[in-house]
């Protein structure tokens, strides 16, 4: 694996509309990041990962732009936007932009043409079909239910493409000059001076053709979008073909949502020559995640499902590339609400939670509030619920039978929501996030929970945080941390994740994934012990005692 700039940094992303608000209007904004940088820096992070800021309607939060070259004035200008790439760059810091080219918003001009001819060239931008009375193109699902399919407004015999909500139509990739202007936006943004991008959903820009059913899997007698997915080829050359016009000219970071990659395909992803830097690791998200649904999906992983699951992605990936690994982003549960029971969870599991994560191979990616460990919030009532995937996963649990409580709370641990509400600065008002009414709810936990308390206490998470990342740059360590093999040890014993990090130096990761103290038998003599959760790792020869919960990193021999 070919060295790079960014494989030695530690990545953030922030959610503009919950980060901080400068304006009192209760949603954040691009001036209220700019004015968090030095808390950022002071964090340690180097790669800062915007959610959409474009022009947008926000029928999905921003994932349906209507316009990829303005800033949607929620967020504030270009102006701002200019000054916040100036600023973080004064840092040594890099912005990312969200890369969101599957569809667009319907309000978007192309669209709006689409509409007035259908026939023309715009309408070759989109999936638009003939509509006949009661059959579809095909049977698959959006992923937010019901029919990819839709009536085009206007025009009673046709009906566009969407595998995301109503108004998120399809892009069609198969066109060219569609690819065009996709890259030229991208070079755009770049020759501005973005570090690069996030790419989302970015799998479903290939889709199978000619059209065609798939064996249903729900009553509706529609088909998951999955097998689609995995019976479409030829998305490499799409992929490849944006690299060589955009991201590698300009030596951009990039890092893809990925999901259903074939192991051959890695190298052509994240190999040296790869469509992207880097992939995030969606094994342990996915885990437990059922077809019908939200409601029959498993709500905690144990701790022997989480360490199947991260040592099956350092075993796929090996040296081939940099994996980006995670255990929260703005589509997923908190981390520590998932993979925690409620019972355990303290300050010191998610502690040990974000240090085995942190000290993988690979690039280490941390989401807003990760830092002070934020948690699921909590809901009474589907009316307080703004993420609309879960409120068609509510509708579906309805559907299989279950009563409405039953159903919120069988759907609710999966909210995108938990993820999205304010950023807990203080116990004030709004939490310190707005000076208005919050644009989302609170999590009410933000009177305990917050950065301001956090700053203030030695052994904070926030100061844990701070810790991994300072290992990870320092000159000693740097490079077993960051290029070090990840090898597993004593794999079989139950709640014990375990790993080396083998390089110039050995480093070895323990975490006592239980309550009960337990010995483990240390592979050679400790010289150090450069992190611990709990303060007083006892180390007696080549025996580690390990209090419950405890999570050490120590340099050994």
């Amino acid at each position: 694996m070919k060295k790079q700039w960014w494989h030695d940094k530690t990545a953030y992303q922030i959610y503009p509309k919950s980060f901080f608000d400068s304006n009192g209007d209760g949603i954040g904004d691009l001036p209220g990041i700019l004015s968090k940088l030095d808390y950022l820096k002071e964090l340690g992070v180097d790669i800062l990962w915007l959610s959409p800021i474009y022009q947008s309607p926000l029928a999905d939060q921003g994932y349906d732009i209507s316009d990829y070259y303005a800033i949607d004035p929620r967020f504030g200008t270009m102006e701002d936007m200019e000054t916040l790439i100036a600023e973080a760059k004064k840092r040594d810091m890099y912005i990312l932009m969200d890369l969101v080219v599957n569809h667009c918003s319907d309000e978007h001009e192309w669209f709006q043409k689409a509409i007035q001819d259908p026939d023309g060239e715009y309408g070759n931008f989109f999936y638009i079909e003939d509509r006949k009375e009661g059959e579809l193109p095909c049977n698959w699902r959006s992923y937010f239910g019901g029919s990819v399919w839709e009536p085009l407004p206007g025009h009673p015999d046709k009906q566009y493409m969407h595998v995301f909500h109503k108004k998120q139509p399809d892009l069609n990739w198969e066109n060219e000059q569609v690819r065009q202007e996709v890259y030229k936006n991208i070079n755009w943004w770049l020759d501005k001076g973005l570090g690069g991008f996030r790419i989302d959903a970015i799998i479903n820009i290939k889709k199978k053709l000619p059209l065609r059913d798939y064996p249903s899997d729900r009553a509706d007698g529609l088909s998951s979008l999955g097998d689609m997915l995995a019976d479409a080829t030829g998305i490499g050359e799409f992929l490849g073909e944006m690299a060589r016009e955009t991201f590698h000219p300009h030596e951009a970071f990039t890092v893809g949502e990925v999901f259903n990659e074939k192991d051959e395909e890695i190298k052509d992803f994240i190999g040296d020559d790869g469509y992207f830097s880097s992939m995030f690791d969606f094994c342990e998200t996915s885990f437990g995640k059922s077809a019908k649904g939200a409601y029959a999906s498993q709500q905690h992983l144990t701790p022997e499902e989480y360490k199947a699951c991260i040592f099956k992605t350092q075993k796929r990936i090996g040296d081939i590339g940099m994996i980006s690994n995670i255990i929260e982003n703005h589509d997923e549960p908190r981390g520590v609400s998932h993979y925690i029971l409620p019972e355990d969870l303290c300050d010191a599991t998610k502690k040990l939670l974000g240090g085995v994560n942190f000290m993988l191979r690979g690039l280490p990616f941390l989401y807003q509030g990760q830092e002070i460990g934020m948690e699921n919030t909590t809901v009474s009532s589907i009316e307080e619920v703004d993420d609309i995937s879960m409120r068609n996963d509510y509708a579906v649990a309805l559907e299989a039978g279950l009563g409405e409580e039953e159903a919120l709370q069988a759907v609710v641990h999966f909210s995108r929501d938990n993820a999205r509400t304010p950023m807990q600065w203080n116990d004030g008002e709004n939490a310190g996030f707005t000076t208005g009414k919050p644009w989302l709810a609170l999590n009410p936990n933000y009177k305990e929970i917050n950065v301001e308390r956090q700053l203030q206490e030695p052994d904070s998470v926030f100061h844990f945080y701070q810790k991994l990342i300072a290992l990870r740059k320092n000159p000693e360590y740097k490079e077993t941390v960051v290029y070090g093999e990840c090898v597993p040890y004593l794999e079989e014993v139950e709640n014990l994740i375990a790993y080396l990090r083998k390089g110039e130096k050995t480093l070895l990761v323990l975490a006592n994934f239980q309550k009960e103290p337990r010995k483990v038998e240390l592979p050679g003599e400790v010289k150090e012990v450069l992190i611990d959760n709990l303060d007083g790792a006892v180390i007696e020869g080549k025996t580690a005692e390990l209090k419950g919960y405890q999570f050490v990193v120590l340099a050994v021999r």
